[in-house]
């Protein structure tokens, strides 16, 4: 006899996760491309250039090292935690120690484990809107539950303490800041950081910083440190980030965490019974790139601030955008809700995934809905990616939307 239980094939806990849709967007952009179609991807939060070649060199030479082809401490290598944990100490001014870190399989893991680390069932996070499409997914996994405050354009996408505070109730846990901001680029500054992590402070609340684009910031903007700002906060903040996106080393999958010794504990004993440590050569790598020249760092970001002011001013000239300047990271996300009920090449526009599937479907370029970042009215638009096939791609999409 078949019982619902022995009916069920895939597990309620995964079967509730999303599929990612800014890698969904990037899929179905690189599959149309390898069939020829001339189509430009804006969905991707990957850098264009090639991982600089001192790095390339460092992790060649550790393939040849036999001591690379054996197990290493699952939370990394020592020098590597030392480095991460010497950078964070020159970043934020915070006392880090190599103790304090683990090194995790990209970003993504270290997000994953730090609120796996924190997360009961019941336990309710702050995520202030838009935000990166895999944060509720890894809350809502934890047993947590993930409460949206949304700051629109008109604030620069950024949450206020009073909304943060509206939102807080005896269940809160912890609040996630994400600075530079994947999707929106918003930056918030030092003065920022500190009036929401004293607040936190006040509250007795987890912080959950991601801090992957810190780097790449424009303008004279600064990203605020939370633990530089708030020393205070060390025994309830946990610090994720990585090589990504600053080294352009994506497809590495060398990311971290840091934080309090009973959490990176707990976090190395997870990550033991998971994926244990991570590649040794990309762990090589990455320490090449903490550790060796960064002017290669600065060459891309300033190709990124020169492709961000191109991409913010011709968006500009679509009657109905609302384009906010972005002042970090690689995104820009106009409000493109003005453009809703208006008949787009034969069809009538209501939502951001229309939009974005019209615009796909006439002009060939892909763009990210909003839905994947919270509310809808809006659209993602990585400037990653090198600058002709940029202004290309924005030319199209104006010239469907004049």
């Amino acid at each position: 006899m078949i019982t619902n239980k022995t009916a069920r094939r895939v597990s309620a806990r995964l079967s509730a996760i999303e599929e990612s849709a800014t890698l969904a967007v990037d899929a179905k952009a690189k599959a149309l491309k390898a069939a020829g179609r001339p189509v430009i991807g804006f969905g991707a939060g990957e850098p264009d250039f090639a991982t600089p070649a001192h790095v390339v060199e460092a992790a060649l030479e550790a393939m040849r090292d036999p001591k690379n082809h054996k197990y290493t401490p699952t939370p990394g290598m020592p020098e590597l935690r030392e480095a991460i944990a010497m950078h964070a100490r020159a970043d934020s001014g915070a006392n880090v120690a190599a103790a304090d870190v683990v090194v995790t399989n990209g970003g993504k893991q270290a997000v994953f484990e730090a609120f796996s680390a924190i997360v009961d069932p019941g336990d309710e996070v702050l995520l202030p809107a838009p935000y990166w499409t895999t944060y509720p997914e890894v809350i809502r996994f934890a047993g947590g539950t993930p409460v949206e405050v949304f700051a629109g354009a008109d604030q620069d996408y950024k949450a206020s303490v009073a909304q943060l505070e509206a939102a807080r109730t005896n269940a809160t846990k912890a609040l996630l800041v994400c600075s530079p901001s994947n999707p929106t680029g918003s930056v918030y500054s030092p003065e920022e950081i500190r009036e929401i992590g004293q607040w936190a402070l006040a509250h007795g609340i987890w912080v959950v910083t991601d801090e992957i684009y810190a780097k790449l910031t424009y303008d004279g903007a600064t990203a605020g440190y939370v633990l530089g700002e708030v020393p205070e906060l060390a025994d309830r903040t946990i610090v994720i980030s990585g090589v990504a996106k600053t080294y352009a080393m994506t497809g590495w999958r060398v990311g971290w965490l840091h934080g309090p010794k009973d959490v990176v504990k707990a976090v190395s004993n997870m990550q033991a019974h998971t994926t244990s440590h991570v590649n040794n050569v990309a762990q090589r790598a990455a320490l090449a790139a903490l550790t060796g020249p960064q002017d290669v760092v600065e060459r891309m970001r300033q190709a990124f601030d020169r492709r961000r002011r191109t991409t913010v001013s011709m968006l500009r000239e679509i009657d109905g955008l609302v384009v906010p300047e972005p002042k970090g990271a690689f995104y820009v996300f106009p409000d493109v809700s003005a453009l809703f009920g208006r008949e787009i090449a034969g069809r009538r526009v209501s939502s951001s995934s229309e939009l974005a599937a019209a615009i796909l479907e006439e002009t060939e370029v892909a763009t990210v809905p909003s839905a994947a970042f919270g509310p809808d009215g809006y659209l993602r638009l990585s400037y990653a990616l090198g600058d002709d096939d940029l202004a290309e791609g924005i030319g199209r999409i104006r010239a469907l939307l004049a």
